[in-house]
């Protein structure tokens, strides 16, 4: 009885289901629901009681996008695996699947070993890995079997930054050949990198420096151009595709087109292209900077289409892209030079109230929050139903959810390592009160009792749309 958690009282609100019920949790894991004030709720004992009376009981969020102490750029994203889980604790967020990244000339082995060791006792929540494939050779295409046999079962290539992680079309189809043999899922970084270049290339000859230039040379036509073929290439693969960080109407087009199709082609977005825009980029005084990530941040009207997108299931997943630089020496290291700039915006504690906030203002439902945010990357990414959902079996990650408190996104008060918020004064209806991972407090009505090294390696399955 002692290792029971009974949370009473609150609206247990998944992909599914809307339900006024109580939730029994032993060993760290769900053991029963029942409808409050049922015979077989007030049967139950526990140790210790929760009162969710007018919260919400939520999954855990499932972040399957961010890069904690990633280098880029001469510099390291200034999150590391325990500030950056405790972060995503804060803000919901009770699983991360980070980048583990494959340096060129290198195993795939090595790039694994050495995030294995970045995260390993540091994480406050649960996390999990794909790889990235910078060097797609026969020696890295055999080392693909054998991650997905150990859980690392989704690699991620680049049709962008040519001299770092790009991959050329040849490489990018026999990955994606062994993904169809092996069952991994590939995703897709999808920009044509080898024209952005010139385009950058040629804006600093005209004396174009600014943190704007950055939107304008990575042109939406060449995000759709690039997810087009990326799709007909995981058709000629015979493999399911996932593009990652979709921010243009023009990509999502291509993906619904695909989907219409039938094929197995999923695409993700994450909350900078739901709610900031190029009007960021041009904040005078170099600040345009912080907003500087890739794919770029696009103008408002390509807002609209990401929601109706989410709506209609053409993406189905938000994830972070959660990759912080300070605006002080690091994001500064641009200046003079846009394309110096480190790419990438702070955001793991964010999503959970931004999506809720887009349920306020009427853009999603309440169950699609928790589709977009918890259900569909624990699916997409072989998770489920561990993570993503509450039910019998699942592991007790919930989050007690305060629709109507309200609060101001500030950098005074997040929990990100970095010292700038890309949502500066926004204000939010919604807020985190109580988080559990694994059955353990690790938020306790809005006071921090998590732990590093609480967090512990998930072993994913592959893909469960498949």
């Amino acid at each position: 009885m002692s290792n029971r958690t009974l949370i009473s009282g609150g609206l247990v609100v998944t992909a599914a289901d809307e339900l006024h019920a109580d939730v029994l949790i032993e060993d760290g894991r769900v053991a029963a629901l029942a409808a409050h004030g049922s015979a077989a709720a007030g049967a139950w004992t526990a140790g210790r009681t929760i009162d969710a009376s007018g919260k919400y009981v939520i999954p855990g969020g499932v972040d399957a996008h961010t890069h904690m102490e990633l280098p880029f750029g001469g510099t390291s994203a200034s999150d590391t695996f325990e500030t950056g889980t405790r972060a995503a604790a804060w803000g919901g967020t009770t699983t991360i699947v980070d980048f583990a990244v494959q340096s060129v000339g290198h195993s795939l082995r090595e790039g694994l070993d050495t995030w294995y060791a970045k995260a390993d006792g540091n994480c406050a929540v649960d996390y999990a890995f794909h790889m990235i494939l910078s060097d797609v050779n026969e020696g890295t295409l055999k080392e693909m079997d054998l991650l997905v046999e150990e859980g690392v079962t989704s690699f991620k290539l680049f049709m962008a930054y040519p001299g770092v992680f790009y991959s050329d079309d040849g490489r990018i189809l026999r990955a994606m050949q062994r993904g169809a043999s092996n069952g991994g899922l590939i995703m897709m970084h999808a920009e044509n990198g080898i024209a952005i270049d010139v385009l950058v290339e040629q804006a600093l000859a005209r004396g174009e420096t600014d943190p704007r230039h950055h939107g304008e040379v990575r042109k939406v036509l060449l995000e759709a151009e690039a997810t087009h073929r990326a799709i007909q290439l995981a058709r000629v693969a015979g493999s399911p595709l996932y593009v990652v960080h979709v921010s243009a109407e023009e990509a999502v087009a291509e993906l619904a087109a695909a989907r219409d199709k039938g094929l197995p082609v999923f695409g993700e977005t994450c909350p900078q292209y739901l709610f900031l825009s190029t009007d960021n980029l041009q904040e005078p005084d170099f600040q345009g900077a912080k907003y500087v990530c890739s794919t770029p941040l696009r103008p408002r009207e390509h807002q609209a289409a990401l929601w109706r997108g989410l709506r209609t299931n053409d993406l189905q997943v938000v994830s972070t892209d959660h990759c912080p630089f300070c605006f002080r020496g690091q994001k500064e290291l641009g200046r003079g030079d846009f394309s110096k700039i480190p790419n990438g915006l702070p955001g793991v504690e964010n999503r959970m109230d931004l999506l809720h906030q887009a349920v306020v203002d009427g853009h999603i439902s309440r169950r699609r929050w928790i589709e977009i945010a918890c259900a569909t990357p624990a699916r997409m990414f072989g998770l489920y139903p561990r993570k993503g959902t509450i039910a019998p079996g699942s592991d007790a990650d919930i989050v007690l959810y305060d629709p109507h408190a309200e609060q101001v996104i500030s950098a005074e008060t997040h929990h990100m390592n970095v010292d700038y918020s890309a949502y500066e004064g926004k204000r939010i209806t919604g807020r985190v009160d109580t988080v559990l991972s694994r059955g353990e407090l690790v938020v306790d009505r809005r006071e921090y009792t998590g732990r590093a090294g609480h967090g512990a390696f998930v072993h994913r399955s592959t893909c469960q749309y498949l």
